[in-house]
């Protein structure tokens, strides 16, 4: 029987950078990575970007809209450890009655590694790979600002020679008043099961449940993002020994989150800069990457993000960086092309 520690490390390792203390818990993580430049800039969390964007629907399908409509986005990434991934993106409108269907695609790809048995013998080149596939629509409800959005995905995910099939589906809420310009938002995701299991054992999905809320100030082109994340579990703060201090008689004060450090670790904060115009510019902010990431006494930035999204013709292109720690950070890259 083969032992497969690299592919094991690298999961557990993605896992950790992104989902920090709730990560591990589950299968098929990076159907919770970030899909997009924009959300990778505002933090990594959006669910109240309406626009031209379709990539914003593969987390919150509530955001599909008609201004979607024959737009094509493909994001890809240069991820930590040469771990490669991206997403695609696309949406068309049928008519004003039927309103608008949406279709994205998540793929990862960790690469090759080189596979040991238990005496350390070679036992060749393996690799790993996950892809998940969706299809969404959103609804609007009759005489009101509510709009509802599901999406039904399609996984695949292989590991060597394990793989594993399964199904979820994401649900979506959005109010959006857009004379005052305001819009919350509630997300479920990742409802679902296996189908096969990678060893006849049957995992849980990444369930996550996310609140978001946004506001176009009408005095100064900013556009701001809040987003309370990962709401179906409260408690994701955890005593770091890094951080465990000594009093002056010599005794270990262990590291206390506390209550109000556990609230902030599921904020996350958006600004948008020109956010209706060819040029925008974009920072966030997450408070869990920072506290789970930060190394005492050192200034890391961690948790910072930023962006920027430029539009040429049909073309728009778009790049955001996201700072983990000091020795990684990420840059998102992508491209959405008007169809029409």
């Amino acid at each position: 029987m083969r032992h497969h520690y690299l592919v094991l490390l690298t999961l557990l390792f993605t896992g950790a950078i992104c989902y920090g203390q709730i990560g591990g818990e589950a299968t098929y993580q990076f159907l919770n990575l970030v899909s997009g430049t924009k959300q990778a800039a505002l933090g990594g969390r959006v669910l109240t970007a309406v626009g031209y964007d379709p990539t914003t629907a593969i987390y919150n399908p509530a955001t599909i809209n008609p201004k979607m409509d024959n737009q094509l986005q493909v994001n890809y990434v240069n991820y930590l450890g040469d771990v490669n991934y991206g997403t695609a993106s696309y949406a068309y409108t049928w008519d004003r009655r039927v309103q608008t269907f949406h279709a994205g695609v998540t793929y990862l790809n960790y690469g090759k590694f080189d596979g040991y048995d238990e005496q350390g013998n070679s036992t060749g080149e393996f690799s790993g790979n996950e892809v998940a596939v969706s299809l969404g629509y959103a609804y609007n409800i009759p005489w009101s600002d509510f709009y509802v959005g599901v999406n039904a995905k399609l996984i695949s995910s292989q590991l060597e020679n394990f793989t594993s099939l399964g199904g979820a589906v994401d649900l979506g809420l959005l109010y959006y008043d857009e004379d005052k310009a305001i819009r919350g938002a509630l997300v479920i995701r990742n409802l679902g099961t296996q189908f096969t299991a990678y060893n006849e054992v049957y995992e849980n999905l990444p369930l996550e449940i996310a609140v978001g809320f946004s506001n176009t100030m009408r005095t100064l082109p900013l556009r701001l993002h809040v987003t309370l994340e990962n709401l179906q579990q409260w408690d994701i703060a955890f005593s770091n020994s890094a951080n465990a201090q000594r009093d002056l008689d010599g005794n270990v004060i262990e590291d206390d989150p506390g209550f109000f450090n556990n609230a902030l670790r599921h904020t996350v904060l958006g600004v948008e800069i020109f956010p209706e115009s060819d040029f925008q510019l974009r920072l966030g902010y997450s408070f869990r990457r920072a506290e789970e990431l930060r190394i005492q006494d050192t200034r890391a930035f961690s948790g910072l993000s930023a962006g920027f999204s430029l539009k040429i013709r049909k073309l728009r292109f778009s790049y955001a960086h996201s700072r983990y720690s000091l020795a990684s950070h990420t840059s998102f890259i992508g491209v959405n092309v008007n169809l029409q």
